[in-house]
């Protein structure tokens, strides 16, 4: 059984930074294309980041590139997100993913979701 359990989010003033965690167990990140996504009130969950099994690369989207990093620590089977200059407009639930199909394309289709970490930036 595959779990992802987020953790690091909270309150942050604009401009500020917070570094999200994914902890996996079941499997491990090195072996999946992984990535977070986020979803704000009343929209539609988006991507954010996403990182490839092998090499690894890293992606993100237009909104965050050159502001976020995501990164994985193998060891310990762990995800993060570093969110840097944080705007209100990020305020969201951030959700981690692992497996499925779909990364790299408009579709991103994710196996494995957790349970989401809200993250709320004030003005």
């Amino acid at each position: 059984q595959v779990h992802l359990v987020e953790s690091g989010g909270g309150l942050v003033q604009a401009g500020g930074s917070l570094r999200l965690s994914c902890a996996a167990s079941g499997r491990t990140f090195r072996n999946y294309a992984s990535g977070w996504f986020r979803q704000a009130p009343g929209k539609e969950r988006e991507f954010v980041a996403m990182i490839t099994w092998s090499g690894p690369r890293t992606y993100y989207s237009d909104s965050v590139k050159g502001r976020f990093t995501i990164s994985r620590d193998d060891a310990k089977n762990t995800m993060f997100l570093q969110m840097n200059s944080l705007k209100p407009e990020e305020t969201a639930v951030y959700y981690c993913a692992m497996g499925g199909t779909g990364w790299g394309t408009r579709l991103p289709n994710p196996e494995y979701w957790g349970q989401g970490t809200q993250v709320t930036v004030s003005s």
